[in-house]
């Protein structure tokens, strides 16, 4: 079958990879699949199985600019992609462009499958700190959303709690969660790790890996570590990641010299994505801080598949949808207080686990995005 996705960031340059990448990748084995490229990074371009297609005509690095601007080629060369390729399948999972797609793809007859990775509308006001912008993008993007899902033949998104949300504004959805893959995520030693970080052998590491933005209250986790090192003076935060678009990970770096903890806390910056499950094996607890309240009752973050395909016990905040899957890695806090007592227990005896995560393997998600292709075709 010969396929487009047209994704919600630059396929290419983004140095993290959504359920894009590994769902993708997987199918490009047995399809033909093609990916518009919308040249907003400026990062090492990673290697693809995918036919690149250019879809940008200003490579303008702000999202908010470069979409709205390209917003008229896009409405042309979709409709180039779809007839020069003979695109029997679209995927599309973006604002602005998912528009133009799904306007190419009903001029040829092509069926739409809306993959809602997140709720668009929150997280595009999130990159706005003034609260006014930010209302106006949340309406903005939900009205245009909303049209794009109406539009499509099919829509799949990736929590329980997201098809309910879809389903109040009466939308039917099918469920695929994300993933991870178990070919690099397993349990593994990570003391040559900890050594290359300077990291002793009997310091207790609490962990987070992914992109470094306030959806993520890792400022909180900050504030906490001073009563944590004074309870265990070798205590250290471990932060793998690096913002995208904001400057968070440079506000956390004052915060960390403001309170004299610069010894107690690692900044590695962005990984390569193979090489995180090294990094995880240097943490004795991970954590999924989730901040906007608003998310929490829609998130199913890929961290959580991530550290517990690692063996790691998770502390996090409270996560319908990752509490429905479960699992005995699994502790909640709900206050900074919580957070404290949490890791003061899991100091003692720090735990590892073998969980099983083969259902939820990114080759079972995409065998998942196939079974949807038939039902279409």
């Amino acid at each position: 079958m010969k396929i487009l996705l047209v994704s919600s960031q630059d396929y290419i340059h983004h140095p993290i990879p959504s359920r894009h990448h590994n769902i993708f990748e997987e199918l490009a084995e047995r399809h033909e699949v093609h990916v518009a490229h919308f040249h907003v990074s400026r990062g090492v371009p990673r290697n693809t199985r995918l036919v690149v297609d250019e879809a940008t005509q200003f490579p303008v690095t702000n999202p908010l600019f470069h979409y709205t601007i390209n917003t008229p080629y896009h409405f042309y060369i979709f409709k180039k992609i779809l007839r020069e390729n003979r695109i029997e399948m679209v995927v599309a999972a973006h604002v602005l462009a998912g528009t133009a797609v799904i306007h190419a793809a009903k001029k040829y007859h092509v069926p739409v499958i809306f993959d809602l990775k997140d709720w668009f509308p929150d997280s595009a006001a999130a990159y706005f700190g003034n609260p006014a912008i930010q209302g106006i993008i949340r309406n903005s993007v939900w009205a245009i959303t909303r049209r794009n899902l109406a539009k499509s033949d099919a829509i799949t998104t990736v929590s329980p709690s997201l098809v309910d949300k879809l389903r109040s504004f009466g939308f039917s959805a099918d469920l695929i969660t994300n993933g991870v893959d178990t070919s690099i995520f397993t349990p593994q030693d990570g003391s040559s790790t900890r050594k290359e970080l300077g990291i002793a052998t009997d310091d207790f590491v609490i962990g987070f890996s992914g992109a470094v933005e306030r959806w993520y209250a890792i400022d909180e986790m900050i504030r906490a570590l001073p009563a944590l090192v004074h309870h265990r003076q070798n205590t250290r935060i471990l932060i793998v990641g690096g913002s995208l678009f904001t400057r968070y990970d440079a506000e956390l770096r004052h915060l960390v010299r403001g309170l004299g903890l610069s010894e107690h806390v690692i900044f590695t910056g962005t990984k390569p994505y193979t090489e995180l499950p090294r990094y995880i094996a240097c943490m004795d607890v991970c954590t999924i801080p989730l901040s906007p309240p608003r998310w929490v009752d829609i998130a199913l973050p890929n961290k959580f598949f991530e550290y517990s395909a690692c063996g790691k016990p998770i502390v996090m905040r409270p996560i319908p949808d990752v509490t429905r899957i479960g699992g005995p890695n699994l502790f909640v806090y709900r206050t900074q207080e919580d957070f404290v007592s949490q890791m003061k227990i899991l100091m003692k005896n720090p735990p590892t686990y073998r969980i099983n995560l083969e259902n939820y393997s990114w080759k079972e998600k995409a065998r998942q995005f196939e079974a949807l292709f038939e039902r279409l075709t």
